[in-house]
């Protein structure tokens, strides 16, 4: 067991009306000593670690607060390194403060919370006040928001400015593995025709039908799919080959013959039809993300201009 300097016991066991006033916020609050013991837990930390199944029967006292975080590190929490780092920096006086924003989620909720690390000194020694305020109500909000600014609201699915992030992040990993990266640009055959015929309302179903198809296509994590702009999609395939991408599109575009949605003034079907351009390559030694959108647009062409309700690809 560790033990305290006489001023460590005398802010142990006095004081007791500030105390009272600590235990009464909610913020998690331990004060430490330049060593990492923990010499002070509020009520709000030991309720948590009580309902959390952290440590000791809801005792702190001789807890190494650095010890814990190295702990964690070695079983490969990142976090825990980032904290163990940041308090440190502080206690040797690198940094006069330290800031970590953190996920800390049970079974049955998310939960975001605010870490804060700040030094005060008492008789020429320091002390260390880490404090943990949750943050879940803001977080939710700010990633709703996110969500809404990245998401097409009519069909649901990503929009063109998620999808631009996506890409950017798939082709340097795509690279950095040397694996292949497949994309196919999507277009509505004569969707102006099936407006014009049934009304917007029509095509906005239409469009909101096609996007669910969309969504069984693009599940994997190296994989999106998203809305291009009007009635054009795209299909991203992280580390897979042409071949592989190709059968994935056939499969779609059978999917959506198999709506069978009305287009009775469409020149080459009466019911709703795609032309699809699929294109492939290694980003490796590639300048740049855009030339994959480039050769997709460019076959997404050709199989307009070759009649449309077809798929025009190519490996580059």
């Amino acid at each position: 067991m560790n033990q305290h300097s006489p001023m460590e016991s005398v802010l142990s066991d006095s004081h007791e009306f500030f105390k009272s006033i600590l235990d009464t916020i909610t913020e998690h609050v331990v004060v430490i000593n330049s060593n990492g013991d923990i010499i002070f837990a509020n009520q709000s930390w030991i309720n948590f670690g009580l309902n959390n199944n952290c440590l000791l029967n809801g005792s702190w006292d001789s807890i190494n607060y650095l010890k814990v975080c190295d702990e964690s590190v070695a079983m490969g929490d990142e976090l825990a390194s980032k904290a163990a780092e940041g308090i440190r920096k502080v206690i040797n006086k690198e940094h006069a403060k330290f800031y970590l924003e953190y996920p800390c989620h049970s079974l049955h909720e998310q939960r975001w919370f605010m870490m804060w690390v700040t030094t005060f000194q008492v008789e020429k020694t320091d002390y260390y006040v880490i404090s943990h305020q949750n943050i879940t109500e803001r977080k939710l909000a700010e990633e709703k928001a996110l969500d809404s600014s990245r998401s097409d609201c009519l069909i649901g699915i990503p929009n063109r400015r998620c999808f631009n992030e996506f890409l950017s992040k798939e082709w340097k990993r795509c690279a950095r593995l040397n694996t292949p990266i497949t994309l196919a640009f999507i277009d509505i055959d004569h969707f102006k025709e099936l407006n014009d015929t049934y009304g917007h309302q029509a095509g906005d179903e239409c469009l909101q039908r096609i996007g669910r198809i969309l969504k069984e296509y693009g599940k994997r994590p190296s994989d999106i799919c998203a809305r291009w702009g009007g009635e054009e999609f795209v299909l991203l395939f992280g580390n897979t080959t042409l071949d592989t991408a190709l059968g994935i599109m056939n499969k779609f575009n059978n999917a959506i013959r198999a709506l069978k949605i009305p287009n009775r003034n469409s020149p080459i079907s009466p019911t709703v039809s795609v032309s699809i351009g699929v294109a492939s390559m290694s980003p490796k030694d590639k300048p740049t993300e855009s030339i994959l959108i480039k050769y997709a647009d460019n076959l997404l062409y050709i199989a307009k201009r070759n009649g449309k309700n077809q798929i025009a690809s190519k490996t580059y």
